[in-house]
């Protein structure tokens, strides 16, 4: 069952009779309903009577409703409101944009604005590698989205995705000091989207493409990267592939197989599944199976194709394996899941080469539940913040845009993704390496800095820095 957890956090503000053992009677039913307990804060204390704010995590909004019938029905208890606090953290959004400089009289307003702003305009315009120096483009990323493959939510529109698109720029600010702007655009056409992104991209020193759904996010990344002189990166595919496979370099550690070794299993064959088979070949592993809802893909197949697709069928699944997910699971060393909930189950694990990796990536909901999942993988990891082992592309893109924009990078190659994934995968010293322990924690501030070394380093060494 879905453990409670801080994304379904309700605060109560309860009117309690104030006599002894009326808020334990308040805790027992919130606990007998499931619900987990957090902070108790006394808000007022009146005649007869206490105020107080008990926030609570739930499993879920059903599990939230439930919460506050039970505890609406207790004698001598009124509930004057409930807060979701997931909703508050939302309210009026949340970023903004701050000024460096402040203006405090006219000789400020005379330099940043007209007249004195005319003259490094036309500096600029003289030379526009100077808009590197004077203007945010040296430290600025374009966050675009179309809103057409967003989380696990799938097809929700631009302004449903805003809030992803918002909480991406703030992790850029908060683990990077990169200023990300979000762009959500009301258009599904590939050729118009590319358009919009050679039209804005002189404000910005980088692109992420985001929550853009397969397959037009594949010629989208590809036609940017030959037409704009500025990295395009599109984390969905390649952030996912990154930190999988640092992951995955640690865990063959911890278990004593070789990469090249392995036999792999991808559920999914989207943006995130195919660019994790691609970094995969790359490594020197040849046993691939992609599997999409039609199952394994082979070559030959005609159904459910595209030409993305058709690639994965001609470089793939060698052993020409068809039939369902289950049936390509047999054997396989690590299962790899970033495609949709409750695909799996622990006959397939129970299927699988001895001391079985499996990364259950669906998010919020994963391939399989964790509980079911945990006793028979030997190595078990999900992209969720609760268990063990978070596989996020939070390791990744932070630290490679950072590295991106110290060196003045023109792409992003397959060299800066590998150095990236060492980076992340060596951030976890060999002493400390365990099944619970595959990649380093995401708020340790260290990964941003050596990512971006990392990345800084293998763009200089490719010859695409434009920065000493």
């Amino acid at each position: 069952m879905k453990v409670p957890g801080p994304s379904y956090s309700i605060t109560l503000r309860v009117e309690v009779i104030n006599k002894p053992g009326m808020f334990g009677k308040v805790a027992t039913v919130i606990g007998n309903a499931g619900g987990d307990i957090g902070a108790v804060d006394i808000v007022s204390v009146g005649r007869g009577v206490i105020v107080r704010d008990i926030n609570v995590n739930a499993r879920d909004e059903t599990h939230e409703k439930k919460i506050v019938e039970s505890v609406k029905k207790i004698d001598g208890v009124k509930l004057l409101h409930v807060s979701d606090m997931t909703f508050l953290m939302h309210h009026g959004g949340k970023i903004e944009i701050h000024n460096k400089i402040p203006v405090k009289n006219r000789n400020d307003l005379s330099m940043v604005y007209t007249p004195g702003v005319a003259r490094v305009c036309t500096a600029i315009h003289h030379d526009k590698e100077k808009a590197y120096r004077f203007t945010i483009k040296r430290n600025s990323v374009a966050i675009i989205t179309d809103g057409s493959a967003v989380l696990g939510l799938g097809d929700i529109g631009p302004e449903a995705a805003m809030p992803v698109m918002e909480g991406k720029a703030m992790l850029f600010k908060e683990f990077a000091d990169i200023d990300a702007f979000p762009i959500a655009l009301s258009t599904r056409d590939a050729e118009e989207i590319i358009k919009v992104a050679k039209y804005i991209s002189p404000a910005f020193g980088g692109i992420n493409l985001e929550d853009i759904s397969a397959p037009r996010c594949f010629e989208i990344e590809e036609r940017l990267k030959i037409e704009l002189d500025i990295p395009v990166f599109h984390d969905d595919q390649h952030g996912t592939a990154v930190v999988i496979l640092a992951a995955l370099i640690n865990a063959v550690k911890v278990i004593g197989k070789r990469l090249e070794d392995l036999k792999a299993v991808i559920s999914g064959a989207g943006a995130a599944g195919t660019a994790t088979c691609k970094m995969l070949l790359k490594i020197g592993i040849k046993d691939i199976i992609v599997c999409d809802k039609a199952g394994a893909i082979y070559k030959g197949r005609k159904e459910h194709m595209n030409s993305v697709k058709e690639w994965i069928s001609e470089n793939t699944n060698p052993g020409m394996i068809k039939g369902s997910l289950s049936d390509a699971m047999a054997g396989a060393d690590i299962f790899i899941g970033v495609s949709a909930p409750n695909l799996i189950t622990v006959a397939d694990i129970k299927r699988m080469s001895h001391d079985p990796i499996v990364f259950a990536l669906a998010n919020p909901e994963p391939e399989i539940a964790p509980e079911d999942a945990i006793p028979h993988a030997r190595i078990f990891a999900t992209g969720r913040s609760d268990y063990p082992n978070q596989i996020n592309n939070m390791l990744c893109f932070p630290g490679l845009f950072r590295g991106l924009l110290n060196s003045r990078a023109k792409e992003v190659n397959d060299e800066i993704k590998l150095a990236a994934s060492m980076a992340i995968a060596l951030m976890v010293d060999e002493k400390d390496l365990s099944e619970d322990y595959i990649v380093p924690s995401i708020f340790d501030r260290r990964v941003v800095a050596e990512v971006a070394a990392k990345v800084s380093e293998a763009a200089h060494k490719t010859g695409i820095a434009r920065r000493e």
